[in-house]
This record gives C-alpha cells, structure tokens and sequence, in this order.
C-alpha cells in the first residue's frame, strides 16, 4: 500500500477527521494571537497559561469533573487577565510572573495528580497532557463542534477589532490617549488567549503550545515587513504546519504534537536563510 493510499484510508474515519478539523483551526487562531502577543513581547505567555491549565486539569481529573473544561478554561482565563491586564502597573513585572505562575502551575499540577489521581497509570496521564501524545485523536463530536464554534468566534473578533488591535499592539499609550478602551481590549486578549492554549493541549500539549503560537510568526515575521502580511502569512504557516504535521505523523507513526512543531522548526529555518538569501541578493521583498 503506498502512502496516498495510507492516507486515504485513515481519512476515511471520523476521529481522523476531527483531528484535522480541529487542528487546522487551533493552529489558524494560535497563528492570530501569536501575531499580537510576540510583537508585544508575551511570547512565553503561552508557556504559563498552559502550565496553568494542566494544573487545573490536574485537579478536574481528581474532583471527577466528566467535562473539564468546566473547571480549566475558567482557571486559565482568570490568570490570563491577571498576566495581561495588568501592563506594567505590577510590582512584578511581566516575565518575572509569567515564570513564576509557569513553575507553580506546573508543579503543584504534578503533585496533585501524583498523590490523588484516581487512575494508576499517572506516569501517562501526564505524557498525554504534556506532550498531546493521544488526544487529538480521542475527541468526540461535541468537542469538536465547541472547537469549530470557538474558532469562528475568535477570527471573527480578529477581524472585527483588527484595526483596535493594530494600534493597542504598537502603542497602548497612544491608543489609550485618542480615546481607544485598551483595557477592554486586553481583557478581549487575554481572555482569546486562555482559549487558544486550552484548546491546543489537544494538539500539542502543554509543554508544545508555545511553539504553535511563537514559530508560524517568528518566521512570517523573516519575509514579510508589514502588520498584515506578517498575519497572513502566519495564519498560513501555521495552517499548512498543522495540517502536513498532522499527514507525516499518520504516515510516520510519530506523536501528532511533536511532528507538528518539528515541521513548524524546519519552515522558521527555511524563512530564516531565505529572508538572508534575499538580503545579500538585493533582492525587494
């Protein structure tokens, strides 16, 4: 059997369907924040508030709770607007509490599951959520029709604010001074942000998620020079990266998250000796 043939055959299953369904568009709304969080510079944001949502999976797992989110996208949405809400009005700044709540999270989480988790085997419990290993492809219908809903929601807030968010991203202060809420749109923000990382510890797990949100930019950012080229391009890379990771790891037999950033890897350092290429070429972007 060849692998057009692998492929064709593993599509033709609902749960290989709901993994590329949802894939494509975390991967699609993490490209779009991750646009506004690097340039304002929160790119380790998605590292804490993942941290921060396995913490609180940890303890949905030892409450019972059957939906987790119940328990997890409050958790880390609160603690996404205590990150970015409050600027740099704290007496411990940005990266300092982003750290911090990254270390803490992560371990209490740990100790939690460890000492009350209701399964024996902890030890994959945790590689799953860490690492997205498996539940990618365990998720059932209403999980993904949550995931689509969410999705569009997100885009179209995007779209709807893009030119709010322009201003907010290159210059809060100045937005602020022409009349411009930044405060509702950082909450707006924050808020989007906590959804996207609870929504791709299915795809990558926890420890992966900053990569899905920082790579497709990083390297949009090495060939484009505008705000909305660098959006499109992401939001392309990033689609195409989840997408071709996600066939590689069916034909492959790797883990879905690590395939999909590996691949993510591989597109920055091609954008990144291209960008030089065109440089020393004289070459106009």
């Amino acid at each position: 059997m060849t692998y057009f043939e692998t492929l064709i055959t593993y599509m033709r299953y609902p749960f290989v369907q709901y993994a590329f369904i949802t894939g494509v568009l975390i991967a699609l709304c993490s490209s779009l924040l991750g646009v506004t969080l690097v340039l304002r510079r929160f790119s380790y944001i998605g590292d804490g508030l993942s941290h921060v949502a396995f913490s609180a999976m940890a303890a949905a797992a030892v409450f019972g709770l059957s939906d987790k989110m119940v328990l997890v996208l409050p958790v880390t949405v609160v603690c996404a607007v205590a990150l970015l809400h409050g600027g740099q009005n704290r007496r411990i700044k940005g990266d300092a509490a982003i750290a911090m709540v990254s270390v803490g999270s992560l371990a209490v989480g740990y100790l939690v599951l460890n000492r009350f988790a209701p399964s024996a085997n902890v030890s994959g419990d945790v590689c799953t959520t860490l690492f997205g290993s498996t539940s990618i492809l365990t998720l059932t219908r209403i999980e993904v029709i949550l995931c689509v809903v969410l999705s569009v929601i997100m885009v179209a807030v995007f779209v709807l604010c893009y030119n709010r968010l322009f201003s907010v991203t290159f210059d809060e202060s100045f937005a602020k001074a022409t009349g411009t809420r930044t405060d509702l749109y950082n909450l707006l923000l924050a808020g989007s942000t906590a959804v996207v990382i609870v929504l791709a510890m299915n795809l990558v797990g926890s420890l992966l998620i900053s990569a899905l949100v920082i790579f497709p930019v990083l390297s949009a950012m090495r060939v484009c020079t505008s705000f909305k080229a660098v959006t499109i391009c992401s939001a392309c890379i990033s689609v195409c990266g989840a997408f071709f990771g996600m066939v590689i790891s069916i034909l492959a037999d790797t883990p879905v998250g690590s395939t999909i950033v590996a691949l993510d890897i591989v597109i920055f350092l091609f954008c990144f000796f291209l960008a030089r290429f065109i440089r020393r070429g004289g070459i106009a972007r």
